[in-house]
């Protein structure tokens, strides 16, 4: 079903059917009272919408801008240029096993969070922000109260189309929950949590290969093979750990690659290195020990340690004391 927020059904039908407000508050109260309270006030609007003959929805399917986008459309096509790109995540729920990757697109009219499944999250290994993207018969979610685009595997996706041009894009800005620490429950998303670090520990690497960035495993002869690859030269990936302090408590906070980078202002080539310098490594843990950052993520249950941990999907370093007090009053 098509989610129209309250606000637009009732600006769609002021501007369509030249009503005033008030008129047309009475005529929605007056429908949910003769339906006996069996309607959501939206879904009053909607009848109300269609009594006047008020299209609320205009396009549902096909080429969409993103500030049109509405959760439901389905086979919807957009064109956008990458702002974001996320750390692939790997699950394992018993039935249910696979990996998801996200990233933020948008065009001249606002921008959005972009989900690609399982093989589609393999498609955009060479993705660059400041790309653009074509996507196809794509669907819209909505997702701790914000829109996504989801693709499946009938969806297409492609990375620069010959001909297609953005320009300025405006950044719509994301809708995030402001949790303590002591607050976090599991499954939780979206949240942002700002806090001191209070213990590192050094990173650990892991090799993957070169091509789709999987997991490489060892082999009994010593070589490293992918699952999809076969036999391959191995490079390394990384995540880095440590503990966040908002004096509500403490969380175990995770950083994979990407986020590990945007924690330490360190490029990929410079975390290679560290491998090889416990002394350095030293020195970037300690660096990172007493300064401030928020982080926003999920948190996430480790079953293992029985302990409920901070997934981070964006980073921001040193963040403006006074703006985080003002958006905690």
């Amino acid at each position: 079903m098509i989610k129209v927020p309250y606000e637009d059904i009732v600006a769609k039908i002021r501007q369509d059917a030249g009503i005033s407000e008030s008129e047309l508050n009475e005529k929605i109260e007056e429908k949910m009272s003769q339906l006996s309270g069996l309607v959501s006030k939206e879904g009053a609007a909607h009848i109300v919408a269609n009594e006047l003959g008020v299209k609320v929805t205009e396009q549902e399917t096909g080429k969409v801008v993103a500030d049109k986008l509405v959760s439901g459309m389905r086979s919807v096509e957009f064109i956008g240029k990458v702002q974001k790109i996320f750390d692939i995540v790997k699950f394992d729920k018993g039935a249910r096993k696979g990996q998801v990757r996200s990233l933020v697109a948008g065009d001249e009219t606002g921008t959005i969070r972009v989900v690609l499944w399982n093989d589609q999250a393999e498609k955009i290994e060479t993705l660059k922000e400041g790309d653009i993207l074509r996507i196809e018969n794509a669907y819209i979610k909505e997702n701790n109260n914000q829109k996504e685009i989801h693709l499946n595997d009938k969806s297409k996706l492609e990375i620069n189309p010959p001909g297609e041009v953005i320009g300025e894009v405006k950044v719509t800005p994301p809708s995030r929950t402001r949790r303590k620490i002591e607050e976090l429950k599991e499954n939780d998303s979206g949240v942002e949590i700002l806090g001191t670090i209070v213990q590192t520990f050094e990173p650990r690497y892991f090799e993957v290969c070169p091509t789709c960035n999987k997991r490489a495993r060892i082999a009994g002869n010593s070589d490293y093979v992918c699952e999809e690859h076969g036999k391959v030269s191995p490079k390394y990936s990384y995540v880095m750990n440590l503990i966040l302090d908002d004096g509500t408590g403490t969380i175990r906070t995770v950083f994979f690659k990407n986020q590990a980078e945007n924690l330490t202002g360190k490029k990929e080539e410079e975390f290679i290195a560290l491998r090889e310098s416990q002394e350095n490594t030293e020195k970037l843990k300690n660096e990172l020990l007493g300064e401030i950052v928020k982080v926003v993520g999920r948190a996430a249950k480790n079953t293992m340690f029985d302990r409920l941990e901070f997934i981070s999907q964006l980073v921001f370093p040193h963040p403006n004391p006074e703006d985080e007090l003002k958006q905690e009053q």
